[in-house]
């Protein structure tokens, strides 16, 4: 919990991600921390972890390899990461703020509930570290095609937005998610304050054979609207803007909480209808 503001220039960050040890975005994130004169470490998974969501290693032993002072290498998922570097490299230590990233993708409205950049944070808001996901959107076509992505948004503004959210406080419960827009960053046009965004995804299945002759499926492109509600994350970086979304681990629907505790009054428990 973020219980007041965070001094970055003494402060202890951790590093992490799901594209992996080795990817760009995570160097050029560690290089923005580095810039606060904070002490940075790096944990993140030894291979790309995209799309693992918040998931969690318990069938098989996990191993930590040290790259070098400050830097490890997990083979798991980017929860298993945080979950390490807390409770076991750091202990002792524990980080004031963790930052995972710069994902090289964006990470709006469904796609939270997907992504092993957001889980890296939900699992340090979970352990009580204050965290931020940061992502850089990328072009369609560069995204499938693996073309180099533009950095300029996420590198010209991600310390500014750093700095800002730790300028405050923030509930225990809630991690910051920021997406920078695909444009230069003399192009963008503003930072926004978001609610998550919502949009119609049709998910394309394609369907091959392996050299047995048995059917195979694979997951391909998300085919998108183009219509996005006002006020929203995905509306934002459409715009050119730097989307801000607060986002709470209580999944509790408050609405439908009162409404059901009406249907199931307390003086019911223990009724045989």
């Amino acid at each position: 919990m973020a219980k007041s503001a965070l001094k970055l220039a003494s402060a202890r960050i951790l590093i992490s991600n799901d594209d992996g040890i080795g990817a760009p975005g995570i160097k050029r994130l560690e290089k923005i921390a580095a810039g606060f004169g904070a002490e940075v470490w790096v944990v993140a998974p030894e291979e790309e972890q995209s799309g693992t969501g918040h998931s969690l290693t318990l069938r098989r032993p996990l191993r930590i390899r040290k790259i070098s002072a400050r830097h490890y290498a997990v083979d798991g998922t980017p929860t298993d990461c945080i979950l390490l570097a807390v409770n076991q490299i750091m202990k002792g230590s524990r980080p004031d703020l963790v930052l995972s990233g710069i994902n090289r993708g964006s990470n709006l409205g469904e796609d939270m509930t997907y992504s092993g950049t957001i889980a890296a944070a939900m699992e340090a808001t979970l352990l009580g570290v204050p965290a931020i996901a940061l992502s850089q959107r990328v072009a369609y076509e560069t995204l499938n095609s693996g073309g180099p992505a533009d950095w300029s948004a996420a590198e010209g503004y991600a310390a500014h937005v750093i700095r800002k959210l730790a300028s405050i406080a923030w509930p225990r419960d809630v991690l910051m998610n920021v997406n920078f827009p695909d444009r230069p960053a003399s192009e963008v046009t503003g930072i926004a304050v978001t609610r998550e965004g919502r949009r119609k995804v049709g998910d394309e299945i394609l369907e091959g054979f392996d050299p047995r002759g048995e059917p195979y499926y694979w997951i391909g492109n998300q085919k998108t609207s183009p219509t996005y509600g006002k006020g929203t994350d995905l509306a934002a970086v459409h715009a050119g803007k730097v989307s801000v979304t607060p986002l709470s681990l209580d999944l509790t629907h408050r609405g439908m909480l009162r409404q059901l505790t009406s249907l199931f009054p307390v003086s019911q428990l223990g009724a045989k209808k």
